[in-house]
């Protein structure tokens, strides 16, 4: 009769626990492990109403909703970030007309891009401008 030995690797005994960062958020799995602590510590002559109950569920259900509406705002916002590159990219080659606080002036569209969530131009002379101080497009004189 032979007997097979168990590979001390998988003994849970010798699991590195992984290390949870402490956040100051609660999160959906936070709150689910509060409500069953709750649940599994709660007085048995006097147990949580079904209402009380109910409404953690509800307020739970709420938090789910929140944080998946929020992850769809974000890639919403990241989308629209790309379609605003795209139509602003139309003015590449285009001669603007802007007004600053410096004053107003005029240049070739050379670039665009994003700074935080402002469109940036970039003229052909080197100067940067805010796509919000643009007061006219047109085609360059040639």
């Amino acid at each position: 009769m032979s007997t097979t030995s168990i590979d001390p690797n998988l003994l849970l005994s010798n699991k590195v626990s992984e290390q949870k960062k402490p956040s100051s958020v609660l999160g959906k799995d936070d709150f689910l492990k509060i409500l069953i602590t709750q649940l599994q510590n709660q007085d048995p002559l006097n147990p949580m109403q079904d209402r009380e109950f109910i409404s953690q569920m509800a307020t739970f259900s709420s938090l789910e909703q929140m944080a998946n509406m929020n992850q769809s705002l974000t890639e919403f916002l990241q989308t629209e970030r790309q379609h605003s590159i795209i139509q602003y990219s139309e003015m590449i080659g285009k001669e603007v007309e802007y007004k600053t606080e410096e004053g107003e002036g005029t240049g070739i569209v050379k670039s665009i891009r994003f700074n935080g969530s402002d469109v940036l131009i970039e003229l052909e002379n080197g100067k940067e401008i805010n796509s919000s101080t643009i007061q006219k497009i047109s085609a360059p004189d040639n």
